[in-house]
C-alpha cells in the first residue's frame, strides 16, 4: 500500500510539472490578448450521453472502466459511454478551486461520466489539449450560480468571453503542447499497467499459485 502510494504521489507531481509547463507557454503567447470571443465557439457538448449511476448500481457490476463524477475518479463499472480524449469540466457541487478556476479532469480511453460533470471536446482550431490549457488560464467564478450547490449550467459556460487565436497559431500551438500531453499519457497509462501487475502478484502469492520462491 505504502509504494502504491508513492507511485501515485510520484505521477501527481511529474504531470502537474508537465501541466505547469502546458500553461506557462499558452501565456507566453496569449495572455495579453484580449477577449474576441466565446467558449461556445469552440467547445463541443456531450452531456446528452451521461447517465449517472447509484452506488448500489455500481456495486453489482465488475470493476473495469472508470466512473467519472465532477471532480474525480469514482469508482469503476462493466461497461462505458465514451471512447477517446475528452475533457470534464465540473457543472455542480464543487466547479471551482479556491482561485476562482473551473475544476477540470483530463480523461482518455473507454470511460463511464455521471452527470455532474460537463464533458467537452475542442473545435474550430482547440483540441482538448489546448481547451484544458485555456480553461486552465480562464476565471470562471462570475459564472457560477447557486448558493447552497454551486452550478456552472451550459448557457453560462458557453458566454465565456476568450481569445480565440488565429487558426494556424492554435494549430501551432497544439503541435507545441502535444509531446507534453502524450507524456502525460504514456506515465500515466505506465503507472496503472505496473499497479495492475503488482496487485496480480500479489493476489497470486498470497492464495499460493505462485510460489514464494519463485
Amino acid at each position: 500500500m505504502v509504494m502504491k502510494f508513492l507511485i501515485n504521489i510520484f505521477s501527481i507531481m511529474v504531470n502537474h510539472h508537465l501541466i505547469e509547463l502546458a500553461v506557462s507557454l499558452w501565456k507566453e503567447r496569449f495572455s495579453e490578448q484580449e477577449p474576441n470571443g466565446q467558449l461556445g465557439e469552440i467547445i463541443e457538448l456531450f452531456d446528452s450521453k451521461r447517465i449517472p449511476l447509484s452506488s448500489k448500481q455500481r456495486e453489482k457490476m465488475e470493476k473495469v472502466y472508470p466512473y467519472y463524477g465532477a471532480t474525480s475518479l469514482m469508482d469503476y463499472v462493466d461497461d462505458f459511454l465514451f471512447e477517446g480524449t475528452y475533457l470534464l469540466l465540473g457543472e455542480d457541487g464543487t466547479v471551482i478551486d479556491p482561485e476562482g478556476y473551473p475544476i477540470l479532469q483530463y480523461i482518455w480511453g473507454k470511460f463511464w461520466v455521471n452527470n455532474h460533470a460537463h464533458v467537452l471536446q475542442g473545435k474550430n482550431g482547440f483540441n482538448v489539449e489546448s481547451l484544458y490549457v485555456l480553461l486552465k488560464t480562464t476565471y470562471v467564478s462570475s459564472i457560477v450560480t447557486g448558493a447552497v450547490q454551486l452550478k456552472i449550467n451550459q448557457t453560462n459556460l458557453k458566454s465565456i468571453k476568450i481569445f480565440i487565436p488565429p487558426i494556424d497559431e492554435i494549430s501551432s500551438f497544439n503541435e507545441t503542447i502535444e509531446p507534453i500531453f502524450k507524456k502525460i499519457r504514456n506515465s500515466t497509462d505506465e503507472i496503472a499497467s505496473l499497479t495492475e501487475l503488482r496487485n496480480s502478484l500479489l493476489t497470486k502469492l498470497m492464495s499460493g499459485e505462485i510460489p514464494v520462491a519463485d
